[in-house]
């Protein structure tokens, strides 16, 4: 029996992705909420995360929106089943997956420290653009005209 929240993501993700029937959300309840993890085909995991993180952040932010109504915190995990190689690299060793199931793959954490740095760095980026234009209308407010 799937819940509500595993429908919502399964509806959205199945929507995006070039192999819906290879689409499966696993739900479990833990002392931080509600955790979904997420699985798609490996040939569809770059259009369930998107450019710089975009579609998983979007997919987070729904979520949220749904926790907000339903009085639940949704966490969203994306399940990497790739070797961690780009989709058509002979693999010459299969990587061991029986370790640790709740540890993310390399990739995906490599993703995530990425979108972290690009979100500081856009910030950063932002106070800038926004001083400069300050200090730039200023000096417009002193043009008589």
């Amino acid at each position: 029996m799937s819940t509500i929240d595993q429908q919502f993501v399964e509806y959205i993700v199945k929507s995006l992705v070039s192999h819906p029937d290879n689409v499966k959300i696993e739900r479990r309840i833990d002392e931080k909420g509600v955790l979904l993890e997420l699985t798609v085909d490996a040939e569809d995991l770059g259009r369930v995360i998107g450019k710089r993180g975009a579609t998983a952040q979007s997919l987070r932010t729904l979520l949220r929106a749904l926790g907000t109504k339903n009085e639940a915190r949704y966490n969203l995990k994306i399940v990497d089943t790739s070797d961690g190689k780009p989709i058509g690299t002979p693999t010459t060793k299969k990587r061991d997956t029986d370790d640790d199931e709740e540890s993310s793959s390399p990739t995906i954490e490599a993703a995530r420290e990425e979108v972290e740095e690009l979100a500081t760095t856009t910030e950063e980026e932002t106070s800038d653009v926004v001083s400069k234009t300050r200090k730039e209308l200023e000096d417009l407010d002193d043009l008589d005209v």
